[in-house]
């Protein structure tokens, strides 16, 4: 089966070798940060959460990033699936930290591409998170449930992955 796109990622691809970012949690260790920054005590290590509490610490490290030459920016959202925010009493947040973190990276590469035509992108970045479905943690259907809430705000916000899916040859 061959999928065709109408992906500028992929016709960049094609073109030439595409850097990723890294090291976000690294990144953030750099800055001074207190229980206050992420919103009290009881949130206090939820990083993804600095998102929305601190969007000008995230958009700094992705700009130090871009600075340093690269093409593509991963989303401050390696937590940031409704299951696993529940752990600090932010599952409600999932579509509006996953939101928000797209569109701080997609500006910050917005504004590097502006500057030299250097085409920029956004990557949605999900960890695995806390539960298994092998260890009979979550069901399978719910976990990728919280995951499709998790992508589709991603996609919403400016991460990279557009497919057309009207082609698909068999």
């Amino acid at each position: 089966m061959t999928l065709h796109t109408t992906s500028r990622y992929l016709a960049e691809l094609k073109q030439r070798v595409l850097v990723f970012d890294g090291a976000m949690g690294t990144s953030l260790d750099e800055f001074p940060l207190t229980a206050d920054d992420f919103g009290g005590e009881e949130y206090n290590g939820a990083r993804d959460y600095l998102t929305l509490t601190r969007p000008d610490v995230i958009e700094a490290i992705h700009d130090s990033f871009m600075a340093a030459g690269v093409d593509v920016l991963e989303t401050n959202t390696f937590q940031s699936t409704r299951m696993r925010l529940e752990e600090w009493g932010l599952g409600d947040k999932a579509v509006e930290l996953n939101r928000a973190a797209a569109q701080i990276a997609r500006r910050v590469a917005d504004r590097y591409e502006a500057l030299d035509g250097r085409a920029r992108f956004v990557a949605g970045s999900l960890g695995p998170g806390t539960k298994s479905p092998s260890l009979a943690q979550i069901r399978f259907t719910d976990l990728r449930d919280h995951y499709q809430v998790a992508a589709e705000a991603l996609l919403e916000g400016g991460v990279v992955a557009r497919w057309s899916l009207a082609q698909v040859d068999q």
